[in-house]
Order: structure tokens, then sequence, then C-alpha cells
């Protein structure tokens, strides 16, 4: 489970569809509904919010916008948030860096214009639920 600090916008489209379908599950998972994923470490920082399932369902519908900026079908009636949170949970300028590495990584192999444009990038966008604060790769990524 990958849920990226970046934005969707970065993403080729088989990363969008996956972040899509990732998410839906971890929303699952902070509902108490699955058996697995309870200790994802992607999910600590929704889980320390305040309304982890608020922060979930806002992370779910900017990544719905983007898929219908770019005419895909995805279900809006999955979204169930009527007033999204806008940058309500800090991610690190090291998490950003490592996340962008990794993307660029799988870009690479995948979509090399995608890559390329996300390579020439001097900064990269976050995803609207994050805001940037200095700092190494977060303690719960899993760094192989």
């Amino acid at each position: 489970m990958r849920l990226w600090s970046i934005h969707p916008e970065n993403l080729d489209p088989k990363g969008l569809v996956a972040l899509w379908r990732e998410t839906l599950l971890a929303r699952e998972v902070l509902k108490g509904k699955t058996k697995g994923y309870k200790h994802h470490p992607q999910l600590l920082r929704f889980k320390n919010f305040k309304d982890p399932l608020y922060a979930i369902e806002s992370y779910l519908y900017y990544v719905y916008l983007e898929a219908k900026k770019r005419g895909y079908s995805f279900d809006k009636k999955k979204v169930r948030v009527k007033k999204p949170l806008y940058r309500i949970i800090p991610v690190t300028s090291g998490q950003i860096k490592f996340e962008s590495l990794h993307l660029c990584k799988k870009l690479k192999k995948r979509d090399p214009e995608k890559y390329r444009l996300l390579y020439k990038k001097k900064t990269i966008s976050l995803h609207p639920l994050f805001y940037l604060v200095n700092g190494k790769i977060e303690r719960w990524e899993k760094i192989k």
C-alpha cells in the first residue's frame, strides 16, 4: 500500500488507479472492516489525525478530482465527503524527496514521458491534504 504524499497529478495512469484502490482499502482498514493491513505504517498519519475517516475521505476526494480531470470514470458515490479537508497533515521534505525518487524509478520503466516531466520539475506538488515541514524521511516509511 502506498498513499502518496505527492499530488496525484504526478502519477501515471497505472499509479493513479492503484492509488484509488489502495485508498479505498485504507478507508476500510480505518473503519475496522478488514483483517489485514491494520498496522500498516502508511496509515499512521491518518490514525494520528483527530478524525481518521474524515482525513482518508478527504484524501480520496482529491484522488477522485485528479481522475475526473483526466477523464477517468471513478465512482463518485465512493467518495463520502462533502467538504474535504485541506493542508491538515504535515509531511517532511525528506519524505517528499524519497517519494519523488521512488516514483521516478517506477515511471522510468512504466511511463518514460511522465518520468521526464517529473524529473525536470524543480519542486513537486503535494497532495492537497498535506503541508510541508523540514525533516528527514518519515519514521513510518519502509526503506529497502
